[in-house]
């Protein structure tokens, strides 16, 4: 996880379950990430981000070819760029980033797994896809030899609650719960119940939590 207030940037990696040193992919990805530096725009911010994990998935390929046979040294982002009033989130795999506006949840990012792709092409429902539950994903950090990232941008209003999660979370929790424990008043209190009730519920999997909220 990493949480970079002063330059408007928060992140969430998580390494690929089943696949050689995923904690040392999503280490990497935060441990560069906390190395971008302060631009004069939120474009100029966005690219230096996109450089970054770029750079990163070209040397976790090599480390994968080197230190474990040419497996796979992976891991799933969501990176979260503020500005004033337009945010950029920029994903690879199924990390998610949800925005909660006037106790409305919003899912920003699109899931990269084959249910996901299925969605995109039109080939199920929503309510189809909401349904069903995997553990692949199409697209990661180190996952293959170029790093093709979803980019979206939004607006940003006073009081929006930005949540930045792993699968871990939302495969324990549905979307009325994230909604209704995001809507604390303090994030902090928010982060620690999102926690405690997937704990709660057996946390099949890790749970990954970052929350930014614009307060001025």
């Amino acid at each position: 996880m990493l949480a970079c207030p002063d330059l408007r940037l928060w992140a969430v990696a998580d390494g690929m379950g089943g696949h050689a040193a995923g904690d040392v992919a999503s280490q990497a990805i935060t441990k560069a990430l906390s190395g971008a530096e302060p631009r004069t725009s939120l474009a100029e911010m966005v690219d230096q981000i996109d450089d970054l994990l770029c750079d990163v998935n070209h040397r976790l390929r090599d480390h994968g070819l080197n230190h474990f046979s040419g497996r796979t040294v992976g891991s799933t982002v969501v990176t979260l760029v503020a500005g004033a009033d337009v945010g950029v989130v920029l994903w690879a795999g199924d990390s998610r980033l949800y925005r909660l506006r006037h106790g409305v949840l919003t899912q920003i990012t699109r899931d990269h797994n084959p249910i996901g792709d299925l969605l995109d092409d039109g080939l199920i429902t929503e309510q189809t896809a909401q349904a069903r539950e995997t553990n692949v994903v199409t697209r990661a950090v180190g996952g293959h030899g170029e790093l093709y990232l979803d980019v979206a941008v939004f607006d940003i209003c006073l009081g929006d609650t930005f949540l930045l999660c792993s699968d871990g979370l939302y495969r324990e929790l549905n979307h009325q719960q994230i909604s209704d424990l995001l809507g604390s008043d303090s994030v902090q209190e928010s982060a620690t119940q999102l926690l405690a009730q997937c704990l709660a519920r057996g946390a099949r999997d890790n749970v990954s939590v970052v929350i930014s909220r614009r307060e001025r």
